[in-house]
């Protein structure tokens, strides 16, 4: 629909690669951008720029570098990843790491470990509400969230002196985040956190609200 109306996409995927499945092709967004050392369990600082092609022309690099013009010695083929891949020395290692990323998800039964993620996070987010005493956000609990979700909290007078305390009296990094005058908790499950470490974050949260 955006496209009839000559109004360009760009989607921010960062959450997506690894956590929910992905096709690009189905979403149809004129630009998409996602991570990889998030959910695909791929090296910090991996990511991808995905662009329809009749917009790869119009693609210009902030560094110009060996990829740029229209004689590099190395190209691809690609202009579009010429200009935009060339920019300098730089370690391609965590780059060429992916694939082993993607297939050690294949190896390992993702899909159910990502469901296994869902029901423990889903979980934590009843019983964080219940010790809150507020109501989830999520009208639903299928759908709406997938191994990342936020937890409503009630009116704390500091909030970074809470996210502090919350790293050094019980050793759990968490984003708390202000919007719109309420504030919120973010909790992530990954395939590697256990029940007994968001117990500890659940026990902390009621000890510290009860204050």
């Amino acid at each position: 629909e955006a496209r009839g109306k000559g109004i360009l996409t760009l989607v921010d995927g960062a959450h997506t690669p690894g956590q929910i499945p992905l096709n690009l092709a189905e979403i149809g967004a004129d630009f998409y951008v996602g991570n990889c050392h998030k959910w695909l369990l791929a090296p910090k600082g991996v990511g991808f720029l995905h662009t329809r092609p009749e917009h790869q022309a119009n693609l210009e690099p902030l560094v110009v570098g060996w990829g740029w013009g229209e004689n590099s010695p190395f190209s691809s083929g690609s202009s579009y990843i010429d200009k935009l891949e060339w920019l300098g020395t730089k370690d391609p290692a965590a780059y060429l790491a992916v694939p082993s990323a993607i297939q050690f998800q294949k190896d390992h039964d993702w899909p159910q470990v990502r469901e296994q993620c869902h029901q423990l996070l889903k979980q934590t987010v009843r019983r964080a509400c219940a010790i809150t005493g507020l109501p989830s956000v999520y009208a639903s609990e299928e759908g709406l969230y997938h191994q990342l979700a936020i937890i409503p909290l009630p009116s704390i007078e500091n909030l970074p002196e809470f996210k502090e305390t919350l790293y050094e009296r019980y050793k759990i990094e968490i984003p708390t985040i202000e919007w719109q005058g309420r504030q919120f908790l973010r909790i992530s499950v990954q395939g590697y956190n256990t029940e007994e470490e968001l117990a500890v974050l659940l026990g902390a949260l009621e000890e510290m609200v009860a204050k």
